[in-house]
């Protein structure tokens, strides 16, 4: 196993992988300032909880449907030459919403198309990023990259909230929307730089593959391997109850806890500092020798911490923060290890589709509680979600040890085809 990664180690891996990440990070940046300001923009327009369903619901679409066919196009294509194309094509996508504004010709379905766009250029750019990691990064280091990558996102978060509200106060929106331009192209610039590897074929001599035989090719894959489709299906019915209470969190902090942006801001920050802190714990420990149970007993804590924001009353609104705390503590931890089971795992060369077709059925489900979540929140309260969803949590991932086959995932494919990066 040593003489399988020492390669890589060989190569300076941490400066090319460091340098491309830290453009990625930029980006992401720009990407939580845009989705902090948008949303808010919605809920201040609006106030609708149909209106940020719906915004929830045209973002994941294009994963959904679109996705497993991304996947397709990552495993064949050029992975650096895809993730350019994605993140130019983003930032185009968000620099003609900036002149919406500016010109004051922008509507509600504009910020639906955008959304949609993104999410569309996100559903390459993502597979292929992930896909790449693991040519890039030796196996070893994988679970503490999954934790740097989850720190990461909480840091942005922690910063993205407070720095987005304080722009939505100093600037336009076309000028909030023009930072996210800028850091999407300092994604890019990397990209011109540093090669990223390809997957080797399974057999330099053997036929190629058509584009649909490849797509089959990655079901068959996925569907062959009994652990992972339970775990999809605990995934599925997490998402299923939890999407909705993300997307409704606006609604949460202004209706329920009669706060403003500020709360929401704060909010936000303290899930954020969770996520920093689970992702820093994660890098440092690398999980339980079995990851599988690193990833249950985080889907038990995300749980337990949700179920609490879900009970207490309106006046309790600095234990629901402290308790958005430990949800942001745990995902990561959750998250962070799952990605590293599969990154380990599933040959390189079907990563692309793997990892695509994990998110598509992983969030199939969402459209249909968040169609469902508008019109009942609107009803009955928003804080509704957090409760049930909290309480489908906890029972899925204590009873996530009971499977042997999910205690087994990390063994990889049944069939025994776990190729390692070359």
């Amino acid at each position: 196993m040593t003489s399988q990664v020492d390669p890589i180690e060989s190569q300076n891996w941490q400066r090319r992988f460091f340098t491309i990440w830290t453009g990625q990070a930029f980006s992401l940046l720009g990407s939580q300032l845009v989705q902090f300001a948008l949303v808010w923009y919605l809920t201040k327009e609006t106030g609708s909880a149909t209106v940020l369903t719906t915004a929830t619901l045209v973002a994941l679409l294009p994963s959904i449907f679109l996705g497993p066919l991304a996947g397709s196009f990552v495993d064949r294509g050029n992975r650096r030459r895809i993730m350019m194309i994605a993140d130019s094509s983003i930032a185009l996508c968000t620099l003609v919403l900036a002149l919406l504004f500016a010109f004051g010709r922008i509507e509600i379905w504009h910020i639906y198309v955008l959304l949609f766009l993104r999410s569309l250029g996100g559903s390459f750019h993502g597979p292929a990023m992930a896909a790449s990691t693991s040519l890039m990064v030796p196996k070893r280091h994988l679970a503490r990259i999954q934790g740097i990558n989850q720190m990461l996102g909480g840091g942005l978060n922690v910063v993205a909230a407070p720095l987005g509200a304080l722009l939505l106060e100093l600037l336009p929106m076309q000028g909030v929307l023009a930072v996210d331009v800028v850091t999407a192209l300092l994604a890019v610039l990397p990209l011109f730089f540093f090669q990223i590897p390809q997957p080797e074929k399974a057999s330099p001599d053997a036929a190629p593959t058509s584009f649909w035989e490849d797509f089959r090719a990655g079901f068959r894959y996925v569907f062959q391997w009994k652990g992972l489709l339970i775990i999809l299906l605990m995934a599925t019915a997490i998402n299923f109850m939890l999407t909705p209470a993300g997307a409704l969190t606006p609604l949460l902090i202004t209706k329920y806890f009669n706060g403003d942006v500020r709360d929401l801001a704060l909010f936000d920050a303290v899930f954020s500092v969770g996520v920093i802190l689970g992702g820093l714990l994660l890098g440092a420990w690398g999980g339980f020798r079995r990851q599988v149970a690193t990833v249950l007993v985080g889907i038990v804590g995300i749980g337990l911490f949700s179920f609490i924001v879900g009970v207490v009353p309106p006046s309790g609104f600095l234990l629901a923060v402290a308790s958005m705390f430990g949800v942001g503590l745990a995902v990561p931890i959750t998250n962070g290890s799952l990605g590293a089971i599969f990154q380990t795992a599933v040959e390189p060369g079907m990563q692309g589709r793997v990892f695509t077709l994990i998110g598509s059925v992983a969030t199939a489900a969402s459209p249909f509680s968040l169609m469902l979540s508008g019109p009942l929140s609107d009803q009955f309260g928003v804080q509704t979600w957090y409760m049930a969803g909290g309480l489908v949590c906890v029972l899925i991932g204590v009873a996530g040890f009971f499977v042997p086959s999910v205690m087994s995932v990390g063994e990889g494919h049944p069939s025994g085809k776990v190729v390692t990066a070359k």
